[in-house]
């Protein structure tokens, strides 16, 4: 059986595949995030781009223990009136997002690259997911913030924690706001690799 990796610090995204239950090893991609998005301003074109170089940081650790897998990376930002807003920087930067944020829509893009060894065959694409948020108060922000859960994730927040009490409404993938579409992951492994994760 072809050996799944995935390329990621992300435990939102692990907690995704374990909650699933399947079988997948996990990797951390290191790369300075901050160079592509000086670059690129475009959404779509910076997830998949940043997806992309996970997996290529990726290839040097395992292609000596691995001949054969197909390793998944994927880069999720926050999108907000032609704003990219990816991680909080600290503290005063999770409650400016937040208040953004707060009573208005946004764009969840996650890109996702996939290639396999020892060919190299790859394919990248991304799902775009649409989210509402209540209206916060300060005091609602304050309590949020005082969780820590804001920490190293797109947006200031996370759909598995106690954010999700702030959402609205969800127009996609509700994984995709996690980090991983898992619908579309689903069909591009079956369609272009032959991989089923029903099987995993």
């Amino acid at each position: 059986m072809t050996n799944l990796i995935l390329a990621s610090k992300s435990t939102d995204r692990k907690e995704i595949f374990k909650t699933m239950d399947i079988n997948i090893k996990y990797i951390d991609s290191d790369i300075n995030e901050e160079i592509f998005k000086a670059k690129i301003k475009d959404p779509i074109k910076l997830v998949k781009k940043l997806a992309h170089v996970k997996v290529l940081n990726v290839i040097d650790k395992i292609q000596s223990i691995y001949n054969d897998a197909i390793i998944i990376g994927a880069d999720t930002i926050v999108e907000l009136e032609g704003e990219i807003i990816g991680k909080p920087l600290d503290e005063d930067d999770a409650i400016r997002i937040l208040g953004k944020l707060s009573g208005k829509k946004h764009n969840i893009f996650t890109g996702i690259s996939i290639l396999r060894l020892p060919e190299r065959k790859n394919i990248i694409d991304y799902d775009k997911t649409e989210v509402e948020f209540l209206s916060l108060s300060d005091d609602e922000i304050d309590l949020y913030i005082q969780t820590q859960e804001w920490k190293g994730k797109a947006g200031a927040y996370s759909l598995r924690e106690k954010a999700g009490l702030f959402i609205k409404s969800i127009k996609g993938s509700h994984s995709n706001i996690l980090g991983l579409p898992m619908q579309k992951l689903y069909k591009i492994l079956i369609n272009e690799f032959n991989i089923n994760l029903l099987s995993y």
